[in-house]
């Protein structure tokens, strides 16, 4: 680790943050053959045997982020009893879109092959994540073609979870959407609600409302798309949380702010 990361904020934070009942099982398991197609895996203390999988992406406007600065959300997910994989997945301006979601199917293949081996249960699948991390989540489970190249029944996905995603961003405004997704052949196809179809993995949407960042139509038009198709959706908005706010109630010192993992986790138990 460079000592800039372990020296920044959420490196500090991810360092100093009390930790959730969990055992950490497998660090940077490469499920591809670049830096960044790494993945950490993370157990429950006292797991059912077979335990469900949450694979879980982090945000960073599909330009920054490393695993392991979310290691405590890792460990929430682990502590409900979820087998946790926290990937990382190449990034800007290594990579453009579709390359995050291309890692996001790759890893989501690795569960399927290796998570048995850490009594995880590789029919039930359960994809969350944040920001960026969120819109990577909604895709995989929505638009067919990604876990279909990596070889992953889509039956195997359970139910998806996002928190303060980005699901409607077109046309594309911003200098980092466009020189992310600029070049896509079909802009509206890059967006997760036009795949919404009654068969859609049931979804978990979450939205502070003091989010600056990634306005709150987002989790509308998606949340829209599923009800209009007759598919499961439940979305809540947590009052006096921003967009980081979200991420970080995940996590023991900010768990008083808003009952993001009570919520997120319980939905997702729900359906594994």
């Amino acid at each position: 680790m460079a000592l800039k990361d372990a020296l920044s904020p959420l490196g500090l934070f991810s360092a100093l943050t009390p930790k959730d009942p969990s055992r950490r099982v497998l660090t940077a398991a490469p499920f591809g053959p670049g830096p960044r197609q790494r993945l950490d895996v993370y157990a429950p203390p006292k797991a059912e045997v077979p335990a469900p999988v949450a694979v879980f992406f982090y945000g960073g406007s599909w330009e920054t982020g490393r695993r392991q600065d979310y290691g405590w959300a890792a460990r929430a997910l682990a502590a409900k009893g979820f087998l946790t994989l926290l990937p990382d997945y190449r990034i800007y301006p290594e990579a453009v879109y579709p390359a995050f979601l291309e890692d996001g199917a790759a890893a989501v293949r690795w569960a399927v092959e290796h998570a048995p081996a850490h009594g995880g249960d590789p029919q039930r699948i359960v994809l969350a994540g944040h920001s960026a991390g969120a819109y990577i989540a909604t895709m995989l489970g929505l638009e067919p073609r990604w876990l279909d190249a990596a070889q992953v029944e889509r039956s195997r996905i359970k139910a998806i979870a996002g928190l303060s995603g980005p699901y409607e961003f077109v046309p594309f405004k911003n200098d980092t959407i466009i020189r992310t997704f600029g070049h896509a052949d079909d802009p509206h196809l890059t967006q997760p609600w036009p795949h919404v179809t009654p068969a859609a993995p049931p979804v978990f949407l979450g939205h502070g409302d003091s989010d600056k960042l990634v306005g709150r139509r987002n989790l509308r038009t998606l949340a829209e798309a599923y009800r209009k198709h007759g598919a499961t959706v439940e979305d809540r908005i947590y009052p006096g949380l921003d967009h980081a706010g979200m991420v970080l109630a995940l996590s023991k010192p900010f768990r008083r702010r808003g009952t993001v993992l009570e919520d997120m986790s319980g939905f997702l138990r729900r359906w594994v």
